[in-house]
């Protein structure tokens, strides 16, 4: 027989709890435990048995390994982030805000592959008119996929064994709930065993399973962190509500590299990728302006131009210090750092720091072409057009080499760009065409050269 046993469980990393308390013990997440009703088995099921077969031991040399074969989904910017396509048996976790297009690049996606290879889409949020309203829309020729509406775990599990597809779609795993547990759908013991169930079944029979996963309002997977280590991939969604443009970003990914870059543009017949996604990045000025630099920063192994817009003003009050798309600590650090080692004070200036198209740059190579971005805005200089910038800025007021410098001046070359102001430990050893570097080792050198240059 089994018993019924109420524990209070954290919604951000499913920690368990025997009582309520306003801050999670291990995560340290404040109202974040709720009250879970789990079914557990009695003691004997539990029981050792010494007649079940143990565990089968291989020395890893018998092992043979072999390339992985890619299922591609013919949109080349989502195979990008997917380390060149699908993977039979891999599960696929892809998260966004509401409404950025995650359903509709899933239904652009499985409607391409359903015309040569068997596919399902399980839709838990939409009706079968709403999903045929949405592929009316996009024009897509999907008459044939197999589609089914169904939140109930278990019946999904049974239509995915009886038609076996290559590739499926869960939308979305908030909405499934499984009778074994008798708590709500949505709750964390309900997605994470759903989730176990379906990549167990996904290991099984080989089909490739994308989870479509609701965020919170700080931008993380809504549920337990644990979801994130069951699955072998994991997708953001990123982008401003008010532009058209989407990035699709990899933060795990057990085949293929992370911090991979897809870029998106929405348009009325859905997602397309865009081909040259530094152009999205670069503001088109008229002339000269001062506070713009443009750095090369590497998303995975891809380049990408990104205009940095500065903007220092005099502070009426207390000074403030804002950031969209770069880290606020980080710009408080390169302030210290270019008062205490060029001499230049920001103490009672307002400084404003934007990185342009909404992307979000987390490597520390940006910190050049910030502080050359900031200094431009200060002394009303602009920075020439053609000039590219980047480098990693210490606290000794050293400028420190990017990885592959060599990549990050060639694209930067391919676009126009005939100068760079990089650290020196970044000199080609070989001139790249059309470019003239500028190599620098400390940041009142880096200072002194853009005065010569500007």
């Amino acid at each position: 027989m089994s018993k019924t046993k109420t524990v209070f469980v954290c919604g951000e990393c499913g920690a368990s709890s025997p009582k309520w308390q306003g801050q999670c013990p291990d995560c340290g997440a404040w109202n974040t435990l709720s009250e879970q009703t789990l079914e557990t088995g009695s003691k004997s099921a539990r029981r050792f048995d010494p007649l079940a077969p143990g565990a089968k031991l291989t020395r890893l040399a018998e092992i043979e390994a072999r390339e992985l074969e890619r299922i591609p989904t013919g949109l080349g910017e989502f195979d990008r982030p997917l380390g060149g396509g699908l993977v039979a048996g891999g599960v696929t976790l892809i998260g966004g805000d509401p409404g950025i297009g995650k359903s509709t690049l899933l239904l652009q996606a499985l409607a391409g592959m359903s015309h040569t290879r068997s596919t399902l889409y399980a839709s838990g949020e939409e009706s079968g008119e709403q999903i045929a309203l949405r592929a009316r829309r996009l024009d897509l020729a999907a008459s044939e996929m197999p589609l089914a509406t169904e939140i109930h775990l278990e019946k999904i599990l049974d239509l995915l064994r009886g038609v076996r597809p290559q590739v499926a779609v869960i939308d979305s795993i908030q909405t499934l709930w499984t009778e074994q547990l008798s708590s709500a759908p949505g709750s964390v013991s309900q997605v994470r065993e759903c989730a176990a169930q379906l990549t167990r079944l996904a290991k099984q029979q080989g089909t490739a399973i994308f989870l479509v996963g609701h965020v919170t309002k700080d931008g993380s997977l809504a549920g337990p962190r644990v979801l994130e280590h069951i699955v072998d991939t994991v997708l953001y969604f990123e982008g401003d509500a008010h532009s058209s443009f989407r990035l699709l970003r990899a933060f795990k990914n057990r085949f293929g590299a992370v911090n991979e870059l897809g870029v998106f543009a929405m348009t009325e017949k859905g997602l397309k990728g865009v081909s040259n996604p530094s152009a999205l990045f670069l503001s088109r000025h008229g002339q000269e302006v001062p506070g713009s630099a443009v750095m090369v920063t590497q998303e995975g192994t891809r380049p990408l131009l990104v205009e940095i817009q500065a903007l220092v003003d005099t502070a009426h009050g207390a000074p403030r210090r804002l950031t969209v798309g770069l880290d606020a600590q980080r710009l408080a650090m390169l302030l210290a750092v270019l008062h205490r080692h060029a001499g230049i004070a920001c103490f009672d200036q307002d400084v404003f720091l934007n990185a342009v198209g909404g992307v979000r740059i987390q490597e520390p190579a940006a910190d050049l072409a910030a502080i050359m971005a900031i200094v431009s805005s200060l002394t009303s200089r602009p920075l020439p057009q053609k000039l590219v910038v980047f480098g990693e800025v210490g606290l000794a007021g050293e400028i420190r080499p990017a990885p592959r410098g060599q990549e990050r001046l060639k694209e930067a070359a391919k676009l126009g760009f005939s100068r760079a102001l990089i650290p020196a430990a970044n000199l080609p050893r070989q001139a790249t065409p059309g470019m003239e570097t500028i190599g620098v080792t400390r940041i009142d050198e880096a200072v002194a050269r853009l005065r010569e240059i500007s």
